[in-house]
């Protein structure tokens, strides 16, 4: 009897898209697809990765950056991608396939141990509106964030003076999840959403192949995404305070 494990834990790092493909497939009772199916499949896991970026935030996608602010610039850019246009400066700089901002900070002194953050508040778009001048200068506290087919727009108020041109608007973004791309491809998912990843596809070729399935495949893609989506959390610790019983009163 074996009595060694594996000692790895990449499963899901090697869990290539052709191998997903496959597996979906075979849960709705479809063996030795080739040529057209295989396009069609590779076209709907896309789908259902963009569809995914409208059922609220992955944490693995959230991740922060410091803007380089310049004096009496309102305006900052992140695009989709290098072909769509340049990203705005920044630390890290070339960052691109920003979906969102969560919040964000002004900041001074980057890089020294007397950093210091001061909260910026995020507005929609009439309350941006309603700036009279939004050119004015001063030391920025209000953002309105703007998306774009192929870019982001952030926007801040007011705009930098000579005092605030030199800090930085440090942001927590939101990531958009990778294209499928190629079939020997890993994805851009961590191990816990493998699960509904390949039922979620399953599901999308129900609809397209085998239709009396699209039911008990819904169900089960959505039981799996909601089970991830909530291992995906920020976990908060949890006191239990035992209730005291008073017989009589």
């Amino acid at each position: 009897m074996a009595n060694t494990t594996s000692g790895t834990t990449t499963f899901d790092k090697t869990f290539a898209i052709d191998e997903i493909v496959e597996e979906a497939f075979e849960r709705i009772g479809l063996q030795n697809v080739s040529g057209y199916q295989l396009k069609s499949a590779r076209r709907s896991l896309n789908i259902m990765l963009q569809e995914w970026g409208n059922r609220g935030i992955h944490y693995w996608q959230i991740d922060e950056l410091d803007i380089d602010l310049i004096e009496g610039q309102a305006e900052y850019k992140f695009f989709r991608s290098s072909d769509d246009g340049t990203s705005a400066t920044s630390n890290p700089n070339g960052v691109y396939g920003i979906s969102d901002v969560l919040e964000a900070q002004l900041r001074s002194n980057r890089t020294q141990t007397t950093q210091s953050d001061s909260p910026m508040t995020k507005v929609d778009r009439s309350v941006y509106g309603g700036f009279s001048n939004k050119l004015s200068k001063g030391t920025p506290n209000q953002y309105f964030v703007q998306r774009f087919i192929d870019h982001v727009s952030i926007q801040i108020y007011p705009t930098p003076d000579s005092t605030n041109g030199s800090k930085d608007m440090h942001i927590y973004y939101i990531k958009r999840i990778q294209d499928a791309g190629d079939y020997t491809n890993a994805t851009d998912l961590p191990f816990r959403f493998v699960p509904c990843m390949v039922s979620g596809l399953a599901y999308y070729l129900a609809q397209k192949y085998t239709p009396q399935l699209i039911q008990p495949m819904k169900s089960i893609y959505e039981d799996e995404f909601q089970r991830a989506l909530a291992e995906d959390g920020s976990a908060s610790s949890t006191h239990v305070t035992p209730k005291t019983y008073y017989p009589g009163v």
